[in-house]
Parts: structure tokens; C-alpha cells; sequence
């Protein structure tokens, strides 16, 4: 319970973030920015806590002890707003870009609210039995490289979003304040660019390791499961993005809108096909 109220604060912090993110966008007071980032601070330091807590509660279960409690959809959201908010604390820290907040930040807010709502519809915070397949050591490896990964693409979609507006305002005849204010066309695609760079190795890291696992519970490398095309559907647009750039050349929207089309591939194989796959459904309790 006590990780619940934890995770509850959180999500409010983080909603109080993004909206800190929001006015910063449209005002030149800094401190907005600064309230951003002591919110969004609070709350990642609740969360590490609330994280823990969950731990002990998932640890709880025999059959669970020393296993990572992301099998389920909350853990997972839950996750994931942690590593989205992590990775903006990294590029502000390195870049100083706090108004890229109001891009990045509801990612953070939507996942860790999602969980919240999640955790309510259906009375609890999901703490089930692994089943004998899910009991291996790859559950600690597999879902967290995927979870990882798509939180940092997160990240470079927010940044794709603020590469088009101010790509908008630079071709417009009367630019607002905005214009002025947002970083560079070239530092917005190269930021983009170096998240995707970042990112790509994990998530093809993730998914090779989800083969491997597979091979160990079910004697096949790849079940063709939904889940599992879509993730390499996934993998590959992103490739694909990399490749046209490298090679090709392909600078501009052009290429950002690819890397954006690969971060709603990604959003649609973690919520998605839920729905439709048989082993990897978060919603279903398979895991």
C-alpha cells in the first residue's frame, strides 16, 4: 500500500512537472524551468522509493523473490515514466534545454497517470505469481532493455515535435517568441539522431535476448507472436532511419519524421497488441 501512495505522489509530481514544462514554453520566466525540474526531481525521488517498496511487496511471493515486478502492465508504465524522467534529467543536465519539458515531460505524466488509473480500475498493483516460464533470470534482462529503449525514444519524439515546430516557425513569416527561444533546427535533429543512436543498440539488445529466452521456455527462437512482429517492426524502421541517414544522407524532416513513425511503431507494441498477443499480453496476466 504504502508503494501505491508513493507511486500516487509521483504521478502528481510529474503532472505538476509538465505543467511547470508547458508555461515555461509559452513565458520566459526562468522560474518555471527551475519549479520543472524541483518537481520533477521530487518526483523521481519518490519513485526510486515506491520502486523499492514494490520490490519487497513483489519479493513478497516465493516464486517471485529476485525477480524485476515488471511482468505487469502497471509495473511496466511504472518503469517507464522512472527512465523517461531520468533521461530528460540527462540531456538537461548535459544540453540545458528545460524548455524541451514540455515535449518530453507527458510521457512521463501519461505513463505514470496510466499506471495510477490502471492500478484503480482493477483494485490493485498487479502483484501476481510468475508463471514457471516467466521464472528465469531473462525477465530481469529482456523487458527492462525494451522498457529502457522505448523511454529513451520517448524522449527523442519529443524532441522529433520540438524539431517541427521550429521548423514551422523558421519557414513562417512572422516567427513568435518561440522561435527564438527553442534550440537550432541542426542541434534539434542532431539531438534526435544521437537519442535514436543510443537507444537502437538496446533495443535490438532487448529483443535478441527475448529470442534467447523463448529458445530456453518453449524450444523456438521466434513464435511469430504479434507482439513479437511488432517489435522488430519496430526495430527496423528505426534501422531503417539510421541506414538513410548514414548512407543516404536523408537530413531534415524528412528523416525525423521516419524516427517519429518508429516511436508510434513502438507505442503500439507496447499498448497495442496487447490486446492480440497470446504470450506477451501485460493486460491479460500473462506477463
Amino acid at each position: 500500500m504504502m508503494e501505491f501512495y508513493l507511486f500516487g505522489m509521483t504521478s502528481v509530481f510529474y503532472a505538476i512537472a509538465t505543467g511547470f514544462a508547458l508555461f515555461y514554453l509559452y513565458s520566459r520566466h526562468e522560474r518555471w524551468s527551475r519549479w520543472m525540474l524541483y518537481f520533477l526531481g521530487a518526483g523521481v525521488c519518490l519513485h526510486l522509493p515506491s520502486f523499492a517498496f514494490r520490490l519487497q511487496e513483489f519479493w513478497s511471493v516465493p516464486a517471485n523473490r529476485y525477480y524485476v515486478p515488471i511482468n505487469s502492465f502497471y509495473g511496466a508504465l511504472s518503469y517507464l515514466a522512472l527512465v523517461v524522467a531520468l533521461t530528460f534529467f540527462v540531456v538537461e543536465a548535459r544540453h540545458r534545454l528545460g524548455i524541451l519539458g514540455a515535449f518530453v515531460l507527458p510521457w512521463a505524466c501519461l505513463a505514470s497517470l496510466s499506471a495510477v488509473f490502471r492500478a484503480c480500475h482493477v483494485g490493485n498493483t498487479e502483484i501476481y505469481q510468475l508463471t514457471p516460464a516467466l521464472r528465469s533470470y531473462w525477465i530481469n534482462i529482456h523487458p527492462m532493455m525494451l522498457m529502457t529503449a522505448y523511454a529513451i525514444l520517448g524522449n527523442a519524439f519529443g524532441v522529433g515535435l520540438a524539431f517541427l515546430v521550429q521548423e514551422n516557425q523558421v519557414k513562417s513569416r512572422r516567427p513568435t517568441e518561440l522561435c527564438y527561444r527553442l534550440p537550432a533546427i541542426a542541434d534539434l535533429e542532431d539531438l534526435n539522431y544521437h537519442l535514436v543512436v543510443f537507444a537502437f543498440p538496446i533495443l535490438v539488445f532487448g529483443i535478441l535476448v527475448g529470442g534467447i529466452w523463448a529458445y530456453g521456455a518453449w524450444g523456438r527462437f521466434w513464435g511469430w507472436d504479434a507482439k513479437e512482429i511488432w517489435a522488430l517492426v519496430t526495430a527496423l524502421v528505426y534501422g531503417g532511419y539510421l541506414v538513410a541517414r548514414a548512407a543516404a544522407g536523408w537530413r531534415g524532416v524528412k528523416a525525423v519524421y521516419i524516427s517519429m513513425l518508429g516511436f508510434g511503431c513502438a507505442v503500439f507494441t507496447f499498448v497495442g497488441v496487447n490486446f492480440l498477443s497470446e504470450l506477451h499480453g501485460y493486460l491479460s496476466k500473462k506477463g
